[in-house]
């Protein structure tokens, strides 16, 4: 990847850029803030580690969201000050970024990305492929520690997804889970499922770091670097219907964002969860 922007010097942009670039996934990134110092500082500092863990990412920064329109994948964070953009802000910013950067696909870090989402496709017309909420992908790796935990396994064997709409309507796919390989729901009685989803719920909003690691893994996958499928919130396809909303689902992505979502095979109960969930 040529270049990237993340859009937010506050924690969440600072350790986005500061993953990201370890990873040498891009040539170049850039980070935007209207405090410019603060996103002038945070690149300094992480072109100084370049050195010492043995990356050769460059890093620059600017003020103006406009500096973003050359990169290949654009990532909206958090700001220096004020924190998350939401509502208003939030989906007027989208705009402006998927206007001057039309091939660029752009990734929502923050927790509160899913309402912006689903107004950007729905009002704003911008395709649904190109907007990826990467939160989710956080807290479905929670589910995972959580349930290697319950099992006494390792989280790096375990493989659930976590779809619907966090926090109060979240559906783990118990019925699909593995650890090891081995069919995860005749090691888990229905309580322990149950108090296991309490347990993930709770742990919603994840923190900036989280959301930073889940942002970049997010990005490895839409440069190829990885074929692991993401959680992600995606805005409401079509073929579903009108009353569809943006939820979190496991999806195929690439470069050119969102190539398609993976239902993965679920009980009744949790087919009628998550049916709930994605309706209004």
């Amino acid at each position: 990847m040529r270049q990237a922007a993340i859009i937010g010097a506050g924690e969440l942009g600072g350790a986005t850029a500061h993953f990201l670039a370890r990873r040498d996934y891009a040539q170049s990134i850039v980070i935007v803030d209207e405090r410019d110092r603060v996103a002038a500082g945070k690149a300094l500092d992480i072109a100084q580690a370049a050195p010492i863990e043995g990356f050769a990412t460059q890093m620059t920064s600017g003020a103006d969201v406009s500096m973003a329109a050359g990169a290949d994948v654009i990532v909206i964070a958090e700001r220096a000050q004020g924190g998350e953009w939401t509502g208003e802000e939030a989906f007027g910013l989208v705009k402006r970024i998927a206007a001057s950067a039309p091939g660029a696909v752009i990734v929502l870090a923050g927790p509160s990305s899913r309402e912006t989402i689903e107004r950007s496709v729905v009002e704003g017309g911008i395709a649904r492929r190109r907007l990826i909420g990467s939160a989710p992908e956080a807290l479905t790796a929670s589910a995972r520690a959580l349930a290697a935990l319950a099992v006494s396994g390792s989280p790096r064997d375990a493989a659930l997804a976590v779809l619907g709409v966090p926090p109060s309507h979240v559906v783990i796919a118990w019925e699909n889970a593995t650890i090891a390989g081995f069919a995860l729901a005749p090691l888990i009685d229905e309580p322990t499922r149950r108090r296991l989803t309490d347990q993930v719920r709770a742990m919603w909003p994840p923190g900036p770091h989280a959301l930073a690691a889940a942002a970049v893994k997010t990005i490895a996958a839409i440069e190829g670097r990885s074929r692991q499928l993401v959680s992600a919130f995606v805005g409401p396809d079509g073929t579903m219907g009108t009353r569809a909303r943006t939820a979190a689902v496991p999806i195929r992505v690439g470069p050119g964002g969102v190539i398609e979502t993976v239902i993965p095979e679920l009980s009744v109960v949790e087919r009628v969860a998550l049916d709930n969930a994605m309706m209004r």
